[in-house]
C-alpha cells in the first residue's frame, strides 16, 4: 500500500476514537458522578455501540470516514483480540477449549437441524437460509461473506443475511451478560462459555464479554468468551467446504473457496500474544517495566475493542433491518434461540455429568 492509501484511513480511525472517548465521558459522568459510584456499573462498549448506531442513523456519515471505519471495524477489532491474550495462560486456553469444542460443535448441528426444519415451513429461498444458519452457527458477517460465493447467493440475499445476524447479535449482546451472570449466578467460566458460544460476530462477542468485565468485575468471564469464539470461527475451515459440498451436489464441481482464503489468521496472533505473557513472565516476572508493559496491552485491547464497536455501530443501517420482512426475521430469531437454549442445556450437562 502507498502512503496516500494509509492517510485515507485516518478521518474514519479519528472518528472511532472520538466516540471511544465520548463514551468513556458519558460513562463517567452518568456512573461515577451522577449514580456515585467508585467505578461506573454502565459498560463503555455499550455505551460507544449505542452512539455510532444514533450517529449512523440519524446523520450522514461522509464517505471520506468510511475506509477508516471500515479498517477500525475488521482490523482494530482484531488487534484488539489478539491484546487479550496477554491475559491469559496457555493451560487456561487449553483448559477452556477442551469444554468448549463439544459445546460448539452441538450448537451448530442443532442449528442446522432446526432451520433446515423451518425453511420448509415458510418457503425462504435455500441461500438465504444457508448464509443466516451459517452467520448464527461459525463467525456472523465473515462466515456469510466467506460462504456467499461458493452457494451462488445474490447482493439481496446477502443483505438480509447480514442485516438478520446484524439485529439479533446485537440484541444477544447487549441482553446476555446480564442474563449469564444471572442465570449462571456469576460463574465466570459458564457465563464465557455461553457467550462465546450464543452470539453471532466476534465483535459481538468481545463486546458482550467487555460488557460483562465492566459490570461484574469478571475479565476471566471476558478472557473465556474470546477463546470460545475464536475456536468457533475456527469452524469456519469445515463448515464453508460443507455448504459447497450441500449445495453443489450433483452441479459441476466449483472452485469458489480456498481454505487458506478463510482461515482467521488473527486467532494465531492471539495465541502468539498468549505465548508472549508466559515466557516474559518467566524471564521478567520482578522487572516493572514488564508488568506495566502488561497492563498497557490489557487497557488497549479494551480501547481497540470499543473503537471497533462504535465503528460498528456507525456501519448498522437500521432502514436495512427494518426492510428485511418477518419470514428472515423469524429464522433469525429461532436461530438466536436456538443456539441460545442449546448452549444452556450442553452447559448444564456439562456440570451435572463432569463437576
Amino acid at each position: 500500500m502507498l502512503l496516500k492509501d494509509y492517510l485515507v484511513l485516518i478521518p474514519g480511525i479519528i472518528l472511532a476514537f472520538i466516540l471511544y472517548s465520548l463514551s468513556q465521558g458519558f460513562n463517567n459522568i452518568i456512573g461515577i458522578e451522577l449514580l456515585g459510584y467508585s467505578k461506573s456499573p454502565i459498560s463503555t462498549a455499550m455505551i460507544a455501540i449505542l452512539l455510532g448506531i444514533f450517529f449512523g442513523n440519524f446523520f450522514k456519515i461522509r464517505e471520506s470516514f468510511q475506509k477508516g471505519l471500515d479498517f477500525s471495524r475488521d482490523y482494530i477489532l482484531k488487534l484488539g483480540i489478539i491484546c487479550l491474550g496477554i491475559q491469559l495462560k496457555p493451560f487456561e486456553f487449553l483448559e477452556f477449549g477442551k469444554i468448549a469444542i463439544p459445546l460448539i460443535v452441538i450448537c451448530i448441528v442443532s442449528v442446522l437441524i432446526v432451520i433446515k426444519l423451518i425453511i420448509k415451513k415458510l418457503q425462504i429461498p435455500t441461500r438465504m437460509a444457508y448464509l443466516i444458519s451459517i452467520g448464527s452457527t461459525v463467525c456472523g458477517t465473515t462466515a456469510i461473506m466467506a460462504t456467499a460465493p461458493v452457494i451462488k447467493a445474490n447482493k439481496s440475499e446477502i443483505s438480509y443475511a447480514i442485516a438478520n445476524i446484524t439485529l439479533f447479535g446485537i440484541l444477544s449482546m447487549l441482553l446476555y451478560p446480564y442474563f449469564a451472570n444471572f442465570y449462571f449466578e456469576g460463574n465466570s467460566l459458564f457465563a464465557g462459555l455461553f457467550l462465546g458460544t450464543a452470539i453471532h460476530e466476534t465483535s459481538q462477542v468481545a463486546a458482550a464479554g467487555l460488557i460483562y468485565d465492566q459490570q461484574f468485575n469478571s475479565p476471566e468471564t471476558l478472557n473465556i468468551a474470546t477463546v470460545t469464539k475464536l475456536i468457533r470461527n475456527t469452524f469456519l475451515v469445515v463448515m464453508i467446504p460443507l455448504f459447497a459440498f450441500l449445495y453443489n451436489r450433483g452441479q459441476t464441481k466449483e472452485k469458489g473457496y480456498s481454505i487458506l482464503s478463510i482461515f482467521p489468521y488473527f486467532v494465531l496472533g492471539f495465541v502468539g500474544m498468549i505465548i508472549l505473557r508466559n515466557v516474559g513472565d518467566e524471564v521478567f516476572s520482578t522487572d516493572n517495566n514488564w508488568i506495566e508493559l502488561i497492563n498497557t496491552i490489557k487497557s488497549s485491547s479494551k480501547i481497540f475493542l470499543t473503537m471497533a464497536m462504535a465503528a460498528i455501530g456507525l456501519s448498522t443501517n437500521l432502514k436495512d433491518i427494518r426492510n428485511m420482512g418477518y419470514k428472515p426475521f423469524v429464522v433469525g430469531f429461532t436461530s438466536m434461540l436456538t443456539v441460545g437454549i442449546v448452549s444452556i442445556f450442553s452447559i448444564e450437562i456439562y456440570i451435572k455429568f463432569f463437576i
